[in-house]
């Protein structure tokens, strides 16, 4: 489809903008790479535990806070009737709204909210998905069903909106739409679905489409992602059937590998070291992608096997001097693999299930920080930790909210939280927490 930008100007929108250093205005964080940067951070937890700044009230969602300019952004479903049973293979029908919430980071006071009935016919259908995204004075929410909502974020007055069902002719995925829009330059990239439009940019002020591109059978859940390498930008979109590295400007397919997981669960963002990708999925499917130094173009270097490597679902793993850190999606284990031959070093299912057995989907997100982990657990807990090929050593734990969700007849929150502010932003289905980890 034809851009309304010309190509000159597209040639500038390689420049990202710039963040505050304390916001974590999108998923995993301003880089996308769950690294928190921020100084005057505790080195462990006090004995009496750590201040609670504030508690507001949220409905049901599985989407994180992004904090801003001094404020969070949060996304939820206002159930009015229906009942939530989490069938992994059945769809819940549900009435009620969805929507978009502006607190203050200080207080956790409502700003603003912006609401839209939203009927839902999902499988684990307790809210809204994605992460909201804060750029350049707007923020992007997309909801389980595919309506796309750009907002001021000072105010909530919507600037344009999408649904992808109507637009697109896309299916809303048994697990709803949950690829969270990644910002570059001037563009906006989300997985949309429909033929010839499994990756979709949008000019990110005006809505307006510029490319679209890639079919495939389902879209997936993976969300985009940018990387540089020989030289090159390079955006990466793995649906179900391949991994895939586009032109940002145009959508031209520079590579694609086939990589399938199972049920259509392509999640994790395939990670970046050096000139490799480390993908991973459900049912045993997982790689490590070599990428050409001189053009663009991959490889395989390695397939996992059934008992070696990490198989990630629900968290994106963490890759740390040659290791791999990352939740084992059918063990339910957090796990240190090498990243040159994908051989399992430990296990511990304690920053994830809590337990001592196998838990499928236990769940951790990993953030690091320095040279220590933050890990939050699906239990509610904020866990410090340090990470080595040798062991898990935790170092302090604090129990931040109750999961209120369920898997597999296990209480479960799996919502990632935010870092910013000296500070951590968490949020189950009834509340988000947040609590001071500045150093005294």
């Amino acid at each position: 489809m034809k851009s309304a930008l010309t190509y000159s100007a597209l040639l500038v929108l390689l420049t990202s903008n710039p963040v505050r250093g304390a916001d974590w205005p999108q998923w995993l964080g301003p880089e996308r790479d769950s690294v928190w940067r921020e100084k005057g951070i505790v080195e462990s937890f006090p004995e009496d535990g750590l201040q609670i700044k504030w508690r507001s009230a949220v409905g049901l969602g599985y989407s994180g806070p992004a904090v801003a300019n001094g404020r969070v952004f949060v996304m939820d479903y206002e159930l009015k009737s229906g009942e939530i049973a989490n069938s992994p293979g059945t769809r819940s029908r549900l009435t009620g709204q969805e929507r978009i919430i502006c607190m203050d980071a200080e207080s956790g006071a409502t700003r603003w909210q912006y609401a839209y009935d939203r009927p839902y016919e999902l499988s684990y259908p307790s809210g809204p998905r994605c992460t909201p995204t804060v750029n350049d004075g707007c923020v992007y929410a997309l909801g389980a069903h595919g309506d796309l909502t750009c907002l001021d974020a000072a105010t909530g007055v919507v600037i344009w909106k999408k649904n992808f069902v109507d637009d697109y002719q896309a299916s809303t995925p048994i697990w709803g739409f949950a690829a969270h829009p990644l910002v570059d330059g001037e563009l906006l990239y989300c997985i949309v679905g429909g033929k010839g439009s499994v990756a979709v940019a949008f000019d990110k002020k005006t809505g307006q489409e510029v490319w679209r591109a890639l079919t495939a059978t389902e879209q997936g859940y993976c969300p985009p992602t940018m990387i540089e390498h020989a030289g090159v930008k390079q955006l990466l979109i793995w649906h179900p059937e391949s991994l895939n590295s586009l032109n940002p400007l145009t959508g031209e397919v520079y590579w694609s590998v086939e990589l399938k997981p199972a049920y259509g669960m392509s999640v994790t963002v395939p990670r970046k070291v050096g000139s490799y990708l480390f993908a991973s999925g459900i049912g045993g499917v997982g790689a490590l992608v070599k990428l050409n130094d001189d053009k663009p173009g991959a490889e395989i270097e390695w397939r996992g096997k059934p008992k070696d490597a990490v198989y990630c679902c629900n968290s994106t793993p963490q890759i740390v001097d040659g290791v791999i850190y990352g939740n084992d999606c059918q063990i339910g284990s957090l796990m240190a693999v090498r990243l040159d031959n994908a051989e399992r070093l430990w296990e511990t299912f304690q920053p994830t299930s809590g337990g001592d057995r196998r838990a499928s989907h236990g769940t951790a997100f990993i953030v690091r920080h320095e040279d220590r982990f933050f890990l939050f657990s699906e239990t509610g807990d904020l866990i410090l930790a340090d990470l080595t090929d040798k062991r898990y050593q935790e170092i302090s734990r604090f129990h931040v909210l109750d999961p209120t969700n369920e898997c597999f007849g296990r209480e479960v929150v799996w919502s990632h939280p935010a870092f910013a502010n000296k500070s951590v932003f968490a949020r189950n289905d009834k509340e988000v927490v947040c609590v001071s980890l500045a150093a005294e």
